[in-house]
């Protein structure tokens, strides 16, 4: 059996560090889906397990315990920031602006109510207090990217290889954390007097009510004397509203028009239009009507086919330059792009993964699938050079030395922060430079878990040794109640100044709170007592900028405060 022994002793091996981390993450992964009162710690428990495994002893060599964590992070953070990159700056828009205002507020009161928990519960004549409440600051939000950003700020600030295992604070602040995030929201319910029927009725009534910017079909007949003669191009050009006619009957025969295609009184026209520019639109062409179009009177056969953007050349077109319906005959009438249907306007740039609405004849509509591509395997193959090249222009820019007055070493975004936004800007703009970013769900799923389970697997087994004497016969106690403070106090702030002040709805404040702690968990929980998708839309409207103000401010605050 001394085979065996010597696989799980000697530490310089392949076999033993490969068993080491599938140890590790299985038996973290499989805890993490145990649920107490509905809420489980998820893939965090790794943390838990590999702590464990190193304050037993079962460890591996320094030098590949930091590759395997640093190479783990830029995974991580590298491929949430291409998922966040295509809503970065569209999240910005009507209420987002409000609420990521609301959030970044959140973001502020955490890193305040740390600091002074700090200068009230701890010794600041100790260096290793500030570093070890950071590491409390982020168990408390449930944010590991902020976790890993600031452990390697650290590296920077305390040479020799000296710097604290903050890991110890994250791993007693985290599961309060998660508890303290969903109860203070509920805090915040019976503060504010809420009721889960009423917000629902009140979500369903905006619905119904509010015109989204979502295609909206309709037949009209042409009364207007003005624009009978003109083309739709003029007329589209006049009504300065994107508008697409898929169909035109005049005198009787059905045609697919194009922009050179002449309206004249009486004719009849499939219109397809945002739902908010309907009336308008409406009352400049003509009144609605009811149609019974014969297929006799179709020259040919016409067709409606969605077809999938795969080929790579068409990836950052504009519609409007494509000239569908003068070129090909066709007209695209809606886009679907990650689950969402949006209206076909002649600014929209295609991304590969979009799925295409087209009519037309069929034998035009199969050469408009043929030019996109329209393979579904092709979507199966993932980016892997666009991944990579990304990488190293990330680790590029966030080795950049930035020297700031007052700061004992220059500025670095870092191993986190530099992956970081490079992938949010090739997530939005990749395809000005050519690069194809389009990861399936699962693709992006996948490598992001398999870099967030090496990091956190290598934080516990490194922190494991000393985790006994810091947690259970040092601060260990303080790191649990300040961070449930870190936790609550600013969620019952904003969130109870998010209700009064703006008259949010509740379900949208929950979903902005989840997403302001980056929180899943929370999330789910708010998701299962609404009928809508209100706490999805807060939470996405805010998660891209609160995901980048934790790593960013994790560096700032260990840069600026925690030098030696």
């Amino acid at each position: 059996m001394d085979w065996l022994i010597n696989l799980f002793r000697q530490q310089d091996g392949v076999a033993h560090i490969a068993l080491l981390y599938s140890i590790v993450i299985a038996v973290g992964v499989y805890l993490g889906k145990i649920k107490i009162g509905g809420i489980s710690l998820g893939v965090t428990f790794v943390l838990f397990a590999g702590i464990v495994a190193g304050h037993i002893g079962f460890t591996g060599p320094l030098p590949v315990l930091n590759f395997l964590q640093d190479f783990g992070l830029i995974l991580f953070v590298f491929m949430i920031g291409l998922q966040v990159g295509p809503g970065f700056f569209e999240s910005f828009g009507k209420d987002g602006i409000k609420l990521n205002m609301l959030s970044t507020v959140t973001v502020m009161l955490n890193i305040l109510v740390m600091f002074a928990c700090y200068y009230i519960f701890f010794d600041t004549g100790n260096p290793v207090n500030l570093p070890m409440m950071v590491g409390t600051l982020y168990g408390a939000v449930t944010n590991t990217p902020g976790l890993g950003a600031a452990s390697e700020a650290l590296h920077s600030v305390f040479p020799d290889g000296q710097a604290p295992s903050i890991a110890s604070g994250y791993a007693c602040a985290y599961p309060l954390g998660v508890l303290g995030i969903i109860g203070a929201t509920l805090a915040i319910k019976f503060i504010c007097k809420v009721k889960f029927e009423e917000e629902n009725e009140l979500l369903k009534d905006a619905e119904a009510d509010n015109p989204h910017a979502k295609p909206h079909p309709m037949h009209l007949r042409v009364d207007n004397s003005y624009i009978a003669g003109r083309t739709l191009q003029e007329i589209s050009q006049f009504l300065n509203r994107d508008i697409v006619c898929t169909r035109i009957m005049h005198e009787g025969h059905l045609s697919t028009p194009n922009r050179d295609t002449k309206f004249e009184l009486n004719d009849e026209v499939l219109i397809v239009c945002a739902e908010s520019d309907a009336e308008a639109i409406q009352a400049f062409i003509g009144p609605v009507i009811n149609v019974d179009w014969d297929e006799e009177h179709q020259p040919q056969p016409m067709i409606s086919r969605r077809i999938v953007v795969t080929n790579s050349s068409m990836n950052g077109k504009s519609l409007g330059k494509m000239h569908f319906s003068s070129l090909y005959g066709v007209n695209v009438t809606r886009i679907t792009r990650q689950g969402m249907d949006l209206f076909a306007s002649r600014n929209h740039h295609f991304h590969v993964g979009d799925r295409v609405m087209v009519v037309g004849p069929e034998e035009n509509v199969n050469r408009v699938a043929e030019m996109m591509g329209n393979s579904e395997k092709r979507l199966n193959a993932p980016n892997i050079a666009t991944i990579f090249v990304g990488i190293i222009v990330g680790i590029i820019f966030g080795s950049l030395p930035i020297a700031l007055p007052g700061m004992p070493v220059p500025l670095k975004l870092g191993l986190a922060g530099g992956p970081l936004i490079i992938a949010i800007i090739i997530g939005r703009f990749g395809y000005r430079m050519g690069l194809v970013t389009y990861t399936t769900t699962s693709a992006n799923m996948m490598l992001r878990e398999f870099g967030l389970v090496l990091f956190l697997a290598s934080v516990g087994i490194k922190a494991g040794d000393a985790f006994w004497h810091t947690v259970v016969q040092g601060d260990g106690l303080k790191y649990v109640y300040t961070g449930f403070l870190i936790t609550i106090i600013p969620i019952l702030l904003v969130g109870t100044f998010a209700r009064l002040k703006y008259k949010f709805n509740y379900f949208t404040i929950m979903g902005m709170i989840s997403g302001s702690y980056t929180d899943p968990p929370a999330l789910a929980y708010a998701n299962s007592v609404c009928n809508g998708e209100a706490p999805a839309i807060g939470y996405s409207t805010v998660y891209p900028l609160s995901m980048f103000l934790r790593i960013f401010t994790a560096q700032l605050i260990v840069l600026f405060f925690c030098g030696a």
